[in-house]
């Protein structure tokens, strides 16, 4: 699979489209502006403890406190808390040895918050999800520094590898690698993308990551909640560390800056992948080059068609999304059936697509074209489970419903992405109703009766030519030869093709538009 990133620096941010066989599937958005990304740590400080709801709220810096529930809290939350103390108040230029720190023991999972959080400390904290609405950021203290190969966890010894890894031989060598190179008080999960490196490539990842770990020790001396300690990467590399594989075939970026911190990164990280960054310095945009302007304006709307004359028509409400799917003209066979299972099975594709590329979140509710036959219905279901796979986002596809119901969840990390692809018609702003012909010729003729009996004369009316072949048909007993006899004025009309149907304006014996 052929895959690109095409990134469009602006001064009010950073746009990240994300393709696939040419595809869009994924469209980022980072304004420069922006604070508080996933992956972020920030210092916060203990605002309020909420014994009800097991959580508490914490000041990070944004508008409103930051919402940290117990089940958050990690069960090292004792030894994190001990960390940022002892981190805050250091006097050694270099820092303490981490590898000497003393763990903490583990908090109970059926513990209450005002046990742990008692006091109102300031704690370093990790930004699980973004604002959302009105609401602040969700916090977690389960602290975790991605890498490309693996993830370390801070304040305990565990090792684990993916279980996208079947490989039992490929699981146990990982894990022999790690266990060796780990250091003390430090956890690490192995990532799918370490299938098949070696013990070098590794180390050198996990060294990366526990520099990032002395820089945020340095960063909390002398700290006061509330402080950003650490930001996560940029988008864009981000994305690549999570997503860069073989198939990568093509990075396109329009900004010098991107370009060579990207050309850098990609050079650490795969640097028999370099050449596949390019610089893009045309004359038109890079989005509009690369055609994704074009399918942003035909894939964010209410209603997306499909290939085949079948169409979605996605609705959000404050609950859930709900996606309805249409046959509109498809016909593959006679069979009712064979024509509502290959509807189907086109529209699951495009419904896993727009979750990615709109970044859906919650509950998503799929009304599919009832089938009978219970095989189609558990085709449909692998098939809905297949195109959800390459989504990073977790989720869980349930079994289509006996009302032909589909239920997704889908997990929300940052604001669904939405683009207003309609605009407000200029002829009845939005209303959908526009003045009928009659009340408009009374419109008009009010105008010209109120201008010559304020002493305008030879004036000029401009109009929409449709309007204008209206006012003007017939030769004698035109409305426009009505009017001019009825006022006994000199009145002349033109058409002007960049006014829209209704509008109209009146100029005087000088060419300059009359205004009301």
């Amino acid at each position: 699979m052929n895959k690109e990133l095409i990134i469009n620096a602006s001064p009010s941010g950073v746009e990240i489209a994300f393709l696939e066989e040419k595809k869009l599937v994924e469209l980022h958005n980072e304004k420069s502006d922006a604070n508080f990304g996933v992956g972020d740590l920030y210092l916060g400080k203990v605002k309020k403890l909420i014994p009800g709801l097991n959580a508490a709220f914490i000041d990070v810096g944004f508008e409103k406190d930051a919402f940290l529930h117990y089940t958050d809290l990690s069960p090292y939350v004792k030894s994190l808390l001990k960390f940022t103390q002892m981190a805050i108040v250091d006097k050694d230029d270099n820092g303490f040895d981490f590898s000497k720190f003393n763990i903490e023991p583990e908090i109970v999972k059926t513990g209450k918050i005002n046990e742990v959080l008692n006091g109102k400390p300031s704690i370093l904290v990790q930004i699980l999800k973004e604002p959302i609405a009105a609401k602040g950021p969700r916090l977690s203290c389960e602290l975790s520094l991605p890498g490309r190969f693996i993830v370390v966890t801070p304040f305990n010894e565990i090792v684990a590898v993916s279980k996208k890894i079947h490989s039992g031989e490929e699981r146990k060598r990982l894990q022999k690698i790690v266990e060796s190179i780990r250091p003390k008080n430090f956890g690490v999960i192995v990532r799918t993308a370490a299938e098949g490196k070696s013990t070098a490539e590794i180390h050198q990842d996990l060294l990366s990551l526990i520099d990032t770990w002395n820089s945020i020790q340095a960063n909390l001396k002398n700290a006061v909640a509330p402080a950003k300690i650490l930001s996560e990467q940029n988008r864009a590399t981000s994305i690549l560390r999570d997503l860069l594989s073989a198939d990568f075939n093509r990075i396109v970026i329009n900004d010098k800056n991107i370009y060579n911190d990207t050309k850098s990164y990609i050079d650490k990280i795969a640097p028999d992948k370099t050449d596949i960054v390019s610089y893009h310095n045309g004359p038109l945009p890079i989005f509009d080059t690369y055609g994704v302007t074009k399918q942003v304006k035909s894939a964010f709307g209410k209603t997306v068609n499909l290939p085949s004359g079948a169409y979605l028509i996605i609705e959000h409400t404050e609950a859930l999304h709900v996606i309805d799917v249409n046959s509109g003209y498809k016909s593959v066979s006679n069979s009712q059936e064979e024509n509502a299972l290959q509807t189907n099975l086109e529209a699951a594709e495009e419904i896993a697509r727009q979750l990615r590329l709109r970044d859906i979140g919650g509950i998503i509710v799929v009304d599919f074209i009832d089938m009978k036959l219970p095989d189609n219905r558990k085709q449909l279901q692998e098939a809905m489970e297949k195109f959800m796979q390459t989504d990073r986002a977790k989720h869980a596809v349930l079994p289509i419903s006996k009302f032909g119901l589909m239920q997704l969840t889908r997990q929300r990390m940052r604001p669904e992405l939405s683009i207003n692809t309609s605009e407000v018609c200029p002829v009845c702003s939005g209303t959908g109703k526009i003045s009928s012909t009659l009340l408009l010729e009374d419109e008009i003729e009010k105008r010209l009766q109120y201008l010559i009996s304020h002493s305008h004369k030879n004036l000029m009316l401009m109009v929409h030519p449709i309007l204008y072949s209206h006012l003007t048909k017939g030769i004698f007993n035109s409305i426009f030869k009505r009017w001019k006899r009825k006022h006994k004025t000199k009145l002349s009309i033109e058409a002007n093709n960049n006014f829209h149907l209704i509008e109209f304006k009146f100029y005087d014996e000088n060419e300059e538009e009359i205004k009301f």
